[in-house]
């Protein structure tokens, strides 16, 4: 009987590890692919996982502090044009404020 019980804990286990290190590798991928997968999960199961911790992890980036930001572009607001971040380097400071994927 104690082996059964030690048996079901062991598997219950490993089927939580499995799910956890399913979920970091979601967090590592595109936000287009972690908004699709994280819409698949039920909601009751973030109540047993330590998913602030997962997101912090997944999402702490490879920059320290002092390193400048890689360069990239995007769409202005009205759509008409790109903006670089490069062309605001030595002329203004830029905060990015980056919201939710959901």
């Amino acid at each position: 009987m104690l082996r059964r019980i030690g048996f079901v804990i062991a598997s219950l286990a490993g089927v939580y590890f499995v799910f956890i290190a399913g979920l970091l590798i979601l967090m590592l991928q595109t936000p287009a692919r972690f908004s699709l997968g994280m819409a698949k999960i039920p909601e009751p199961l973030f109540a047993a996982v330590p998913f602030r911790r997962l997101w912090t992890f997944a999402r702490m980036g490879h920059l320290r502090i002092g390193e400048a930001a890689p360069d990239f572009h995007l769409d202005s607001l009205d759509g008409k044009s790109q903006v670089r971040l490069s062309s605001f380097r030595g002329e203004k400071l830029v905060v990015l404020v980056f919201g939710s994927y959901t």
